[in-house]
C-alpha cells in the first residue's frame, strides 16, 4: 500500500490489519501496532523508546535495549539534547542499523544560532546525516514568541529542513494554552504533551490533533513514575485511538518487553481496570503536581513545578546526578519557601 512496515525479526509471524492499523503477530502474541505520525507520513510503532532513562545505563546497556526494540518491533526513538549522554549512547549503538528507526530529538535553544548549533551536535551524537523529527522543547510563552520571531529557532529549523538535515518539525509543551496555539501553526507536524490516567486535561486538543492530521506524541505516560502500575497506564493510553505514539522511558530489556506486552493487549478495558484507574486518580489526588503552574508566580521566585519535576527524576527515575545538577542551577531553591 505504499508504506513501509517495520517489523520484528521473529520468524513465522504474519501481518493483519484491524481498524486501519497494522499489526504483526507471532505464534505467541501480537508484537506491535503501527500507525502514521500525522502529516509527517512516517510509519511508527505505537510504543516508542523514551530516552531519558538511557542516562542510567551505559553503551552496552543501551545496545541491549535497542536490540530488544528491533526484536519486538519498536521503531520510534525519542531523545533530547538535554538528556546528557542519551543521544551519544543511542548514536553509538544505532550505527549500521539507523534505517530501522525513526529518530526524534529536541532542544531548548530558542534562537537561530543556538538551534543550528544544537542540530549539528545532535547529528554528531546520533552518528547520522539526518534526523527524522526535531522538536522545540517545552518553551514558555515568552520563549515561544522568541522562537517564532526574526532570528528565532524556527528559522534554524526551517533552514535545516531545506538542507535535508531534519525531516520534520515538532513541538513539545506542558501548557494547554501553547498546545492550542501550536494547533493553528502550519509548520507544526507533531505535538508532544502529557497524557495519562491522572492527566487528561488535553484530551479535547488531542482529538483536534487527529482532525488536523498532526501527530500526537504521549509524554509522561506514567506521570513521571507517579503511576506505579505501568501495564494499566499503557492500556489506558493505547485505548485512545487519537494518539500516534507513546514514549515510556526504558533502560532495560525487561522494561521493553513489559511495555510491549501491556500495549499490545487488544482486549477492551475491563470494569476492574476502570475501577483501578479511578483508585489511582483518588490516590494521587491534589498531592500530584501536574505542572499546570497555577501556583505561579511564587512570591519568593521559586520554580515550584520545576522543583517537583527534579524531585521526580531523583525519586522515581533514579537520575540523581542529573536531577541534582539541574536543581543546583535554579536561581532560588525550595528552602526559600515561607
Amino acid at each position: 500500500f505504499g508504506t513501509t512496515l517495520f517489523f520484528s525479526q521473529r520468524k513465522g509471524g504474519r501481518f493483519f490489519c484491524q481498524a486501519g492499523s497494522f499489526y504483526e503477530e507471532s505464534a505467541e502474541r501480537v508484537l506491535m501496532k503501527y500507525t502514521t505520525l500525522g502529516k509527517t507520513g512516517l510509519r511508527v510503532s505505537v510504543v516508542g523508546l523514551g530516552g531519558i532513562p538511557i542516562q542510567r545505563t551505559d553503551v552496552e546497556g543501551t545496545r541491549k535495549v535497542i536490540d530488544a526494540c528491533i526484536e519486538t518491533g519498536i521503531n520510534y526513538i525519542d531523545t533530547a539534547r538535554g538528556y546528557t549522554v542519551s543521544e551519544e549512547y543511542l548514536g553509538a549503538v544505532l550505527e549500521g542499523r539507523r534505517e530501522k528507526f525513526v529518530i526524534a530529538t529536541k532542544t531548548m535553544s530558542r534562537d537561530y544560532a543556538g538551534m543550528k548549533a544544537d542540530i549539528e551536535t545532535s547529528l554528531r551524537n546520533l552518528r547520522t546525516n539526518y534526523i527524522d523529527l526535531y522538536q522545540i522543547h517545552n518553551p514558555s510563552k515568552a520563549e515561544f514568541e522568541q522562537v517564532l520571531a526574526e532570528g528565532g529557532a524556527l528559522e534554524g529549523l526551517m533552514e535545516a529542513k531545506e538542507e535535508g538535515k531534519i525531516g520534520h518539525i515538532g513541538f513539545t509543551t506542558h501548557s494547554l494554552e501553547l498546545f492550542e496555539e501550536a494547533l493553528e501553526l502550519d509548520w507544526v507536524e507533531t505535538i508532544m504533551f502529557p497524557y495519562n490516567i491522572v492527566e487528561n486535561q488535553g484530551v479535547e486538543l488531542i482529538k483536534k490533533c487527529k482532525e488536523k492530521n498532526i501527530g500526537f506524541i504521549v509524554m509522561k505516560p506514567l506521570a513521571g513514575g507517579a503511576i506505579e502500575d505501568g501495564d494499566l497506564a499503557l492500556r489506558f493510553i493505547c485505548a485512545n485511538t487519537d494518539i500516534s505514539v507513546v514514549i515510556p522511558g526504558m533502560a532495560s530489556v525487561e522494561e521493553v518487553e513489559k511495555n510491549i506486552k501491556a500495549s499490545a493487549d487488544p482486549a477492551p478495558l475491563s470494569e476492574e481496570e476502570l475501577a483501578k484507574m479511578e483508585e489511582v486518580r483518588k490516590t494521587l489526588g491534589n498531592n500530584f503536581c501536574r505542572r499546570c503552574n497555577y501556583c505561579a508566580p511564587c512570591t519568593k521566585g521559586i520554580n515550584i513545578s520545576g522543583v517537583f519535576l527534579m524531585q521526580g527524576y531523583l525519586d522515581r527515575y533514579g537520575l540523581e546526578d542529573w536531577a541534582r545538577s539541574r536543581y543546583d542551577g535554579f536561581a532560588v531553591k525550595a528552602s526559600a519557601c515561607i
